[in-house]
């Protein structure tokens, strides 16, 4: 069998720090994150130009994938999208476990800025995990690249979003942390925006349990309904 070696040219920095939480897509929410450029790509002559595209690929690795390491091919998967229940040929997915561990995501780019001894690269709405290792970085072209006729089988729509709703214990959580200076209006509307495509796999519908999330550097728990979702404690 061929393998081929492949070079990581930089490490997202994210605010995803578990895959609970992660949108299922790219762009869903506009959360912004960079990827750490590391040496020899973290040269500024390598991104010139790439300010004349609003959007770029990113091709990285599922790298966090500790059930797959060692296992066997699986012809089929069940993607959450689907319920969690009914199984699909892995190629018709875009799920994590499958034989070539990589990933494919549109982002679009904020900056690219030299920051002391390496190079980030701003981008929003990523679906990354923090940690992800980078594998290349290439720009979107529009008329070749949006097919404006293409069909998504399973995934035609865009998941329905929640309202958040934060309980006053939260909301006197929140507004202490803004006051000290611990979390920014951002991180609070990238938050409400993860949280309202209702992170829960989606065989779990209990409207009473609490559920836990990991966001920046924060821990925060909630209970969803069928219309929205109730933060209830932010640490």
């Amino acid at each position: 069998m061929i393998e081929l070696t492949i070079p990581v040219i930089g490490i997202m920095k994210s605010p995803y720090k578990e895959k609970f939480g992660i949108p299922r897509q790219p762009n869903l929410v506009e959360v912004e994150s960079y990827i750490e450029m590391q040496g020899p790509y973290n040269d500024l002559l390598a991104f010139e130009g790439i300010e004349e595209f609003s959007h770029l690929w990113l091709l990285w690795q599922f790298h966090d994938n500790k059930n797959q390491e060692n296992s066997k091919f699986r012809p089929q998967v069940r993607p959450p999208r689907l319920g969690g229940n009914q199984k699909i040929g892995v190629f018709a997915t875009r799920s994590m476990y499958r034989p070539s561990s990589i990933g494919l995501s549109v982002v679009k780019l904020k900056e690219v800025k030299k920051v002391g001894k390496t190079v980030r690269v701003y981008v929003t709405g990523s679906d990354l995990l923090d940690g992800t290792p980078i594998v290349d970085i290439k720009p979107y072209i529009h008329y070749s690249d949006a097919v404006t006729e293409a069909q998504s089988g399973y995934a035609q729509e865009e998941p329905q979003r929640k309202t958040v709703i934060w309980s006053d214990e939260a909301e006197q959580q929140k507004q202490q942390l803004l006051e000290n200076g611990k979390i920014s209006v951002q991180t609070i509307q990238e938050l409400e925006q993860v949280l309202s495509l209702d992170p829960r796999p989606a065989y779990q519908e209990d409207p009473e349990r609490i559920y836990g999330i990991r966001f920046a550097d924060f821990n925060i728990k909630f209970i969803v309904n069928e219309t929205s979702v109730l933060i209830v404690e932010i640490e």
